[in-house]
């Protein structure tokens, strides 16, 4: 359990997102947790684990504080109406909720290979300036507050995605530490719904904790100090996994297809760079 804790803290604090995509589906599958307690469980945790991740990047000064603003102002009030009407929805309409997100999370992390390869063919754009949209922000937050409420999952992931569609000039670093600050007060008013409802075993949140928060201290770290590329193929890889895994995937398999697809995003991006070293070589040459 503490090696799962650390496991999905690393991946937390690297990339943003992962505790929800692995934690739930191994606390039920491998440990034998009932669904409920391991939502809890895993909400809970991510409590304490997501703003030790935060608190990093803030101290790096890797968070856009503005955008953190716009998101939650749209996704917390709408994650709390989530949260009520998931006891009234059928188990139906949650089901189609979360092949939607998957599904869209898919396409994101498709996107993102896609927008990385062609940032290799043209100079990057810097995040300095990014492009305001309050409106656009402020609904899209809403949506995945809403999605995040009804599911208890997404958190990272679908707010990613929000923030690849409409503020393509963040950094990466900038992408997961502003994604990690505005889940905070998300995964707080949610795990302390779940608090309420006294469905949270406090032995697996403290075996959870051990591994999860040095976990993150060490991904966020890696994440605020790696090169930018390297952290978007962990995004996608990650995206793949979270997306696969809300379609109804089972983890074991849908790593597969997620090892894949950064294996050969990376030997795209490999490839799109021999030009400059050639033209280095031949110039030594003559």
């Amino acid at each position: 359990m503490t090696a799962t804790g650390l496991l999905t803290g690393v991946l937390v604090g690297l990339t943003g997102m992962g505790g929800g995509a692995l934690a739930m589906p191994l606390l039920t599958l491998v440990f034998g947790v009932p669904p409920l307690a391991a939502v809890s469980t895993d909400l809970v945790a991510s409590a304490v684990t997501k703003p030790i991740g935060a608190a990093v990047h803030l101290r790096r000064r890797t968070v856009d504080l503005r955008l953190v603003g716009l998101l939650c102002l749209g996704s917390l009030p709408c994650a709390a109406i989530g949260s009520v009407l998931a006891g009234t929805l059928g188990e139906r309409t949650q089901d189609v909720l979360r092949i939607v997100a998957g599904a869209a999370v898919v396409v994101a992390a498709g996107t993102l290979f896609v927008r990385m390869y062609l940032d290799r063919m043209r100079p990057p754009h810097p995040w300095e300036h990014p492009r305001a949209r309050p409106v656009a922000t402020v609904a899209l937050g809403a949506v995945a507050g809403l999605v995040v409420g009804t599911t208890s999952v997404g958190s990272g992931s679908i707010v990613i995605v929000c923030l690849l569609l409409l503020q393509r000039r963040l950094t990466s670093a900038r992408l997961v530490g502003t994604d990690l600050v505005q889940a905070v007060p998300l995964v707080l008013v949610a795990a302390g719904g779940h608090l309420l409802v006294g469905d949270v075993d406090p032995g697996l949140v403290a075996s959870l904790l051990a591994g999860s928060v040095p976990g993150v201290l060490a991904g966020a770290v890696l994440s605020a100090r790696t090169p930018d590329v390297p952290i978007r193929v962990a995004l996608g890889t990650m995206l793949i996994l979270t997306g696969l895994v809300l379609l109804g995937v089972p983890v074991a398999v849908a790593v597969v297809p997620a090892v894949a697809a950064a294996g050969a995003a990376a030997a795209v991006l490999r490839a799109g760079q021999p030009t400059p070293a050639r033209v280095g070589d031949e110039g030594g040459r003559s």
